[in-house]
């Protein structure tokens, strides 16, 4: 979001000014981030995005007890294996998600793997908080029914923090609440005393999810295939077009040959590799003629 500006004669100073006035954050030390975040997650951050980018790393340089970004990203280049590194990264990682986002995926997923005769793997490649991958798990326990339990989600993302938050299970009853009621009994328990108002995905849903730390950038990825289905939703729009090649030819031999790959409401694969063809809206399976 653009910065605010400064209302004339309001007595109130632009947000952008404030921040000016408590850490220093330099042209050069912005164009740094963007660099580094690119380099490190294939993140591409606009321009407009600085506002965002000070208010997410000001934490970190409080954490320090610095007051200059430069500083900070001095720190940062003089230690490549520092453990600060997944902080950063963490920062300026977006995690909007919710159950069953996207919902008309669900369906198309439940058809596909209720005609598989094996064990069932999907891949939640952007797991963030946990909301995609359990959703996942709930669809394929009503699809499948006694075989659900030889199914297996692997959800992995590089936000370690929203990993955490995933792996725990625990979400506001609010969120829980959007769920049709037979869902949202069947799959979470209800919070009492100090958990009141809090809800906990089941043991059975969880014990289905392997959650793990994988960085769609990495030379080498610990997920190993074949996958019924891949989702990689709302993902792909940080990344160049470049990265995003790269990363579905990955994607191609990770699939079995009739899977599914699922895109986020604003993506669109089809112009940028050869290797998948539009099957439906927002899902794709691998083109028969690469």
């Amino acid at each position: 979001m653009p910065p605010r500006q400064e209302a004339s004669g309001s007595g109130w100073a632009s947000s952008s000014s404030l921040l000016e006035r408590d850490l220093e954050l330099t042209e050069s030390d912005f164009t740094r981030i963007r660099e580094l975040i690119y380099q490190r997650a294939g993140i591409v951050l606009a321009e407009h995005k600085r506002e965002m980018v000070y208010s997410r790393l000001a934490k970190r340089l409080r954490h320090h007890g610095l007051t200059r970004f430069g500083d900070y990203l001095a720190r940062l280049e003089r230690q490549p294996a520092a453990k600060e590194w997944e902080a950063f990264t963490n920062a300026l990682t977006t995690n909007l998600t919710a159950f069953f986002r996207e919902a008309h995926h669900f369906p198309l997923l439940a058809e596909h793997v209720a005609r598989q005769s094996g064990p069932v793997r999907v891949w939640s490649a952007a797991a963030s908080t946990g909301e995609e991958p359990y959703s996942i798990a709930m669809c394929l326990t009503e699809a499948l029914g006694p075989r659900a339990k030889e199914a297996r989600v692997v959800a992995t993302d590089i936000d370690t923090d929203a990993l955490e938050r995933a792996r725990a299970g625990i979400y506001p009853m609010e969120q829980v609440r959007k769920l049709d009621e037979a869902r949202a009994k069947r799959f979470f328990l209800k919070g009492g005393g100090e958990r009141i108002g809090l809800a906990k995905v089941r043991p059975e849903l969880t014990e289905m999810v392997d959650f793990e730390p994988l960085n769609l950038l990495a030379p080498n990825w610990s997920v190993k295939g074949p996958f019924d289905a891949i989702f990689c939703r709302n993902v792909m729009i940080y990344f160049d077009k470049t990265t995003q090649a790269k990363i579905l030819a990955r994607f191609a031999p990770l699939l079995k040959p009739d899977g599914l790959l699922f895109a986020g409401h604003s993506e669109n694969f089809s112009y940028i590799s050869e290797a998948f063809r539009l099957r439906g809206q927002t899902v794709y399976v691998l083109n028969p003629a690469r």
